[in-house]
């Protein structure tokens, strides 16, 4: 995905000295950390770090290249077991814990059904899969409860459970970015993997400001800061979706159905405090595929406060914490 279909961006990308950057291509999108006021030589060390950390989880939870996770996926569907490293592990425990928040429509154990729509490629898909093969996918109803983690030890009561973490793991890296970032000393840097977006501290004598991208048109839908902290995520039709005979069909697929889901063109949350990255990411899924007509009620029964939205006719809703936010 190129720097035209991310989300959000750092509008201070030509700010000068002491203002240091670093841009990498990781998860399959434009991945860039700003550091400031510190000197070169430690920014340019806690941000290979974190780029070095970025690419390890990469090879590490690719669905469909060989990782720890295809690996995973291999033991699932024949009914095995298997050991997983500790990080994985608990991973995947949370996961688990997110997806039950959001009554399993945030469901990474779809995974097989993500790979038939042909989003578990780098060739961009032509056609629309056959109806019948859906239908088997979804009445097999992989869902996460199926996953047992018991230590390092993993196993599935289903083995349609196919797992694709792309909906957490920019998230949950930019997470681990934060860790990282303080483990250098660094007090005040912003992370951008491809819009999801984290701040730590201030730039300067201000916060950080990024913007929101309008997901049918050039440019912003709004601005707003991120305090330290605080985590930005948007799940959207236009980063990552094919069109046949004028109708488009994203990745973000709905488990009820094994369809794409077409209710919204853009969900975006605004969260703080701990693991904001991973639920910024993760929950934004559940919103967008129920859809605008219980936005309010099930982004209150998940405890997101802040959030904007932008339904399949272009219609723009907003929480009020995240109207307060935004410029």
């Amino acid at each position: 995905m190129g720097l035209a279909l991310a989300s959000l961006w750092l509008l201070a990308a030509c700010a000068p000295s002491p203002l240091y950057q670093q841009q990498a291509y990781v998860f399959g999108t434009l991945v860039e950390v700003s550091v400031y006021d510190v000197p070169e030589a430690q920014a340019r060390q806690a941000t290979a770090a974190v780029l070095a950390r970025f690419d390890a989880l990469h090879r590490a939870l690719h669905a469909w290249q060989p990782s720890d996770l295809s690996r995973l996926n291999a033991a699932l569907a024949k009914g095995r077991r298997a050991t997983v490293s500790p990080e994985l592990a608990a991973m995947l425990r949370e996961v688990r814990t997110l997806s039950a928040r959001a009554d399993g429509l945030f469901n990474p154990a779809i995974g097989g059904l993500v790979a038939l729509w042909g989003f578990h490629s780098e060739q961009p898909q032509t056609r629309v899969p056959n109806a019948a093969v859906i239908a088997r996918h979804v009445s097999a109803a992989p869902q996460m409860t199926d996953l047992h983690v018991e230590n390092t030890t993993i196993w599935s009561d289903n083995p349609a459970v196919q797992l694709d973490l792309g909906g957490y793991a920019k998230g949950a890296a930019l997470d681990e970015a934060v860790r990282i970032l303080k483990a250098h000393a660094i007090r005040n840097a912003l992370v951008n993997i491809g819009g999801n977006v984290i701040a730590l501290g201030t730039h300067g004598d201000r916060a950080w400001r990024v913007g929101i991208q309008h997901p049918r048109q050039a440019g912003t839908l709004a601005t707003l800061d991120l305090h330290d902290g605080e985590a930005i995520g948007t799940s959207g039709d236009y980063q990552r979706y094919f069109e046949v005979a004028g109708r488009r069909y994203s990745h973000l697929i709905d488990p009820r159905t094994g369809y794409p889901a077409t209710g919204m063109q853009s969900v975006t949350l605004l969260f703080g405090g701990e693991k904001a990255g991973a639920r910024s990411d993760a929950l934004s899924k559940p919103l967008f595929i129920a859809g605008p007509a219980t936005l309010a009620k099930n982004a209150a029964r998940l405890d997101i406060a802040a959030y904007l939205a932008v339904d399949s006719h272009g219609k723009i809703q907003a929480s009020p914490a995240m109207t307060a936010r935004l410029r």
